[in-house]
């Protein structure tokens, strides 16, 4: 029986991916998180809850709780990409499926770098995330032909859109920055110092060969990254 995890702040969406899946798996098991700390509570408690481990197997990564995850990118709080991130650091083996409003060449390439298995955005029909599902628990990839030829194009050292150069930190900042959040207020969402938030804008900022906050907002929002 399919276990999965299912993070998303909003919970109409979480029971419609939950009939979807439930309609075409049956007998599957589905936790729910709606929001980041949540997903991370959970995945803990599983794995507390587990039978004692050898000392050997201690000092190794522990086994996923779950078969799968089924994550939003933009929540509350800790952004999509960190707990992506952070989820994969302790369960490497763990696939996570990321489901976005944002459209693939807005965050795909960014996901699927940070350890994500598959990225579809929520307009994407029922059927496309069944098969999407199904895929990553067979240990497969999920992603569309443009997305795939703009990771072929990263290996061959093409130069992409300014923001593609960013950190997932910096990246996170200049989001941060087009929404109108105050550097403290980025610093405590991303856990950081208000001096590490300012080094990553000043790094941003020339990077992307802009002076000013209002550039960086400017391009966010032609951009549809905020």
């Amino acid at each position: 029986m399919p276990r999965v995890l299912l993070v998303d702040d909003h919970v109409v969406v979480r029971k419609g991916i939950r009939l979807i899946l439930e309609d075409r798996f049956g007998d599957i098991e589905i936790a729910e998180a709606g929001n980041g700390d949540e997903a991370l509570a959970a995945l803990e408690a599983s794995v507390e809850a587990a039978p004692e481990a050898s000392a050997e197997a201690a000092t190794k990564a522990p086994e996923a709780p779950y078969d799968a995850v089924i994550l939003d990118l933009s929540m509350p709080g800790r952004s999509g990409i960190e707990l992506l991130i952070e989820i994969k650091h302790r369960f490497p083996t763990l696939p996570v499926l990321i489901m976005s409003l944002y459209a693939e060449e807005q965050f795909a390439v960014r996901a699927l770098r940070a350890g994500a298995a598959g990225y579809l955005t929520k307009s994407a029909a029922s059927e496309q995330l069944a098969a999407a599902f199904e895929k990553i628990l067979r240990g497969g990839r999920y992603i569309s032909e443009a997305v795939a030829e703009r990771l072929a194009a990263d290996a061959s050292g093409a130069a992409g859109a300014p923001h593609e150069i960013l950190s997932d930190r910096e990246f996170e900042v200049m989001r941060g920055i087009a929404s109108g959040e105050t550097v403290s207020e980025i610093a405590a969402r991303m856990h950081i110092s208000v001096k590490t938030v300012s080094t990553y804008r000043a790094r941003l900022l020339d990077k992307m060969g802009m002076e000013n906050n209002s550039e960086l907002t400017r391009y966010a929002i032609a951009n549809g990254l905020v």
